[in-house]
């Protein structure tokens, strides 16, 4: 496949494993950027930094697929419905109208009405997703077993999206807690989650993040197609400022790599084990 869009960015790697960065993006055209509150505001709640955090993915044989565009235009992780992936809890949709904060991201009169957002599925939504679903077509070709990695970061404290600190390490496989796995074989899942409570921090797996659409969407592990989804506390590579102080002056913060060292070693871990199970099974 040839990518023709510059803000859709593919690696392509051997292994039975594909990193997907649906969140990273932090462009806004600028058709659009003067329909938002602020730039800053349209760019705050960005995975940062997240594809330079597993930048060690690609030496390992990972594929990865990234998209630049902000998940504030469009959210390549919704379901293209907008049915919601976690009823009862607050949330943000397909082409979100508020921040993580509540707040609005529109300046009034802006938001997108349907049209604005079929057009931007058409031109952003669908093309990730054709990428994603190409890139799992080719390795299937290769590898009896794929594992889809979904990585995440999401603030450490957001009162409207969930109660107290987040965990550092949220493990999602699309199940209820407690209950076996669904986007994935419970012994990745195992293997991950002894990984994440190796290393001292704290971890949970199908808490408030169990997946989003791509991790459910994909998986398929009847033929193959084991996914999961990693969301971090920023906490663990970045160094956050607490919820009162977080404006354009204070957030985000640089990439630490010395601050991230920790965590990014236990996810060369984890994404070790994703490498392994697929290996085993293709053995």
């Amino acid at each position: 496949m040839t990518n023709t869009h510059d803000w859709l960015q593919i690696h392509r790697g051997q292994a039975p494993l594909i990193v997907s960065f649906p969140h990273t993006g932090t462009e806004l055209p600028a058709s659009h950027v003067d329909h938002f509150v602020s730039p800053w505001l349209a760019r705050r709640d960005a995975d940062w930094w997240v594809h330079e955090l597993y930048a060690f993915a690609k030496a390992l044989g990972a594929t990865t697929v990234r998209t630049a565009i902000s998940r504030s235009l469009i959210d390549v992780n919704r379901d293209p419905s907008g049915a919601t992936l976690y009823p009862g809890q607050n949330t943000t949709g397909l082409c979100p109208v508020t921040t993580f904060d509540n707040q609005p991201l529109y300046r009034a009169g802006h938001e997108p009405d349907d049209a604005e957002i079929q057009y931007r599925r058409q031109t952003w939504f669908d093309p990730y997703h054709a990428a994603l679903s190409n890139e799992i077509q080719r390795l299937r070709a290769q590898h009896e077993t794929v594992v889809v990695y979904d990585a995440h970061s999401i603030r450490s404290l957001i009162p409207h999206l969930f109660d107290g600190e987040l965990p550092q390490f949220n493990i999602g496989s699309a199940g209820p807690s407690g209950a076996p796995d669904t986007s994935c074989d419970n012994a990745l899942t195992d293997v991950v989650e002894n990984l994440c409570a190796m290393s001292g921090m704290s971890h949970v797996r199908n808490g408030r993040f169990k997946g989003g659409w791509i991790t459910r969407h994909y998986s398929n592990t009847a033929n193959g197609v084991h996914t999961l989804q990693m969301e971090l506390g920023c906490r663990g590579y970045m160094h956050e400022p607490a919820p009162a102080d977080v404006d354009e002056h204070s957030w985000p913060t640089p990439y630490d790599p010395e601050h991230a060292a920790p965590v990014r070693n236990t996810l060369q871990q984890v994404l070790g084990a994703c490498l392994e199970f697929a290996t085993r099974r293709n053995a």
